[in-house]
């Protein structure tokens, strides 16, 4: 697509140019266009009226001409303060679009809305915000990995912040590693009692959702791809998701639960549950956010703690231990349980 960039399509949705406007009644005439087809015509892509269709990336799929309707619409409200130059051309547009509306069925109307590929960093980012300023009663967020690196809790910060300007409630998910992360506390600290955080062993990959009707997650490994999930089924499912987790967390005021164990750390039995179930170090690394090397030294110290010479041993002594299960919400000490002595592991 080398020499197809923005300069030789300077225009926006308002008014295509000639073979933007064939590709794109195409596309929305026959529901999809091939990836190929649009090479020529970057700026249908640039400007969202084509995006990857999820169920094969070799074809585009248009948005809805209702949804260019509403996008144009909200941009001429912020232009029209500037200037009134444009406003001919947009109520120009808005016609062709209505009129070619018109000709779509409901249904694939609504289909084509309740799950966008949004693919591209600033696309994903531009969605996020639009989401965001859309929302009124309240966030939820899974946020896997480990400790929260600046940069992370920097890129949304300005959205963070802006709901809690609104009265928005948010709840955090993270992994109990992430406690030890002081961008984390900074950060939860600055947001005061807008945001309420709790820890688990491991979570799901990201998930955020805003007010219960829209949701976003992964579409690929490195996050430069997102899915942007409108539909009410699969929106109810992933918040029962986050509610069933958010119950079995741990908030981050609270200490996490002794072992009962002397000399093994929660951690360390989060670990040794893993090795049971026949994870490798890396797997067991990335579902608790912590590094490869870390977790080798833990192995390590329960190892020595359980006087195992090898790993074979190192799984007898685990099931001997009582290790081998998840670990406990309530340890000793907690409400209506008893404190025991911590139990030997020799």
């Amino acid at each position: 697509m080398a020499g197809h960039g923005t300069e030789e399509h300077p225009h926006g949705a308002d008014r295509l140019c000639e073979a933007g406007d064939r590709v794109y009644s195409r596309a929305v005439r026959r529901g999809r266009v091939a990836r190929t087809d649009a090479e020529p015509v970057p700026c249908l892509l640039e400007l969202a009226l084509l995006h990857p269709d999820p169920d094969d990336m070799d074809w585009l799929v248009p948005t809805s001409p209702q949804e260019v309707m509403t996008r144009l619409l909200r941009g001429v409200h912020d232009e029209v303060r500037e200037s009134q130059r444009r406003v001919g051309s947009a109520v120009a547009a808005f016609e062709w679009y209505a009129g070619l509306g018109r000709r779509l069925q409901a249904a694939s109307a609504s289909e084509g809305t309740a799950l966008r590929v949004l693919d591209g960093l600033s696309r994903i980012q531009a969605a996020m915000d639009e989401a965001t300023e859309a929302c009124t009663t309240e966030v939820l967020t899974v946020q896997p990995g480990g400790i929260r690196r600046e940069a992370e809790l920097t890129e949304g910060l300005h959205r963070a912040l802006a709901l809690r300007g609104r009265g928005v409630r948010m709840r955090d998910l993270y992994t109990h590693v992430a406690r030890h992360g002081q961008g984390l506390l900074n950060y939860l600290e600055l947001m005061g009692d807008t945001v309420e955080a709790r820890t688990l062993d491991e979570v799901i990959d990201r998930l955020i959702l805003f007010d219960r009707t829209v949701a976003f997650i992964p579409a690929n490994s490195d996050r430069t791809m997102a899915l942007e999930l409108r539909h009410p089924a699969l929106v109810e499912y992933l918040v029962t998701v986050f509610e069933r987790l958010w119950r079995l967390a741990i908030p981050l005021t609270a200490p996490l639960p002794a072992t009962g164990i002397e000399g093994i750390s929660h951690r360390e039995q989060s670990i040794a549950a893993l090795l049971a179930e026949g994870h490798q170090d890396a797997v067991i690394a990335e579902r608790l956010g912590i590094s490869v090397r870390t977790c080798r030294a833990h192995i390590a110290r329960l190892s020595e703690t359980l006087g195992a010479a090898s790993r074979t041993q190192l799984g007898v002594r685990i099931a001997q231990a009582g290790l081998d299960g998840p670990p406990s919400a309530s340890g000793p000490g907690a409400p209506g349980i008893p404190d025991q002595e911590p139990r030997s592991v020799r």
